[in-house]
């Protein structure tokens, strides 16, 4: 389903549902139902039937879907067979973890290398090489890179994102800990921790709390 667009709520069940399918062993069958997928993931199967049906129309009732089709169905959907050029920008603790990485090629991410304020020249983590912050632009320009990602600090944060978007980025995925300003048409996605560590504590405070 082409040009098809869902919620954001659906667009983040989706990898969930790849990654388990994927999982799944060979002996596993060759169908598939959302029911299944539901209820290995505790999930409301009416939900998970929904999603799947956003973007595939392969299901058959009281069969399901065909398993090694639906995993194609949803790896086009979520762009993952159409591999994207990224760049990463502060080669810190983080950067560099994320530059190990590589388990990003299977989800269609590429990154093509680090920046960083004045790095020692030859310098690589996981056999991306690390540069210095003026040869970002010409780079981005000469790659077509569009994706973005920022693990600087967060004083830093927004002018590494000017330098980006100024650079031709498009999409910037942002692990620092402020709100960034971006030109119209540039998608900015947060990775927030102290958010998510947020919703724990909360979580834990009301299970534990006493009435």
């Amino acid at each position: 389903m082409p040009g098809r667009s869902v919620s954001k709520q659906t667009l983040s069940r989706l990898p969930a549902y790849l990654h388990y399918l994927q999982s799944l062993p060979e002996e596993a069958g060759r169908y598939i139902s959302a029911t299944a997928v539901a209820e290995a993931l505790g999930l409301n199967d009416v939900v998970v039937r929904k999603d799947l049906a956003a973007v595939s129309s392969s299901g058959r009732p009281k069969v399901g879907y065909v398993r090694a089709k639906l995993i194609g169905e949803l790896e086009h959907f979520l762009g993952y067979d159409n591999t994207r050029d990224a760049i990463l920008v502060g080669a810190g603790k983080l950067g560099r973890a994320l530059l190990s990485y590589d388990v990003f090629p299977q989800y269609g991410l590429n990154i093509l290398a680090g920046f960083d304020i004045d790095p020692p020249e030859g310098l690589e983590e996981g056999g991306k090489k690390i540069l210095p912050m003026e040869k970002l632009p010409n780079l981005c320009r000469r790659m077509k890179v569009r994706i973005g990602i920022i693990t600087v600090p967060g004083e830093s944060a927004q002018e590494v994102c000017d330098r980006l978007t100024s650079s031709g980025i498009l999409a910037v995925w942002n692990f620092s800990n402020v709100h960034l300003s971006v030109p119209e048409g540039v998608l900015v996605q947060n990775e927030n921790m102290a958010v998510s560590l947020a919703i724990l504590s909360n979580h834990l405070k009301e299970r534990f709390s006493t009435k």
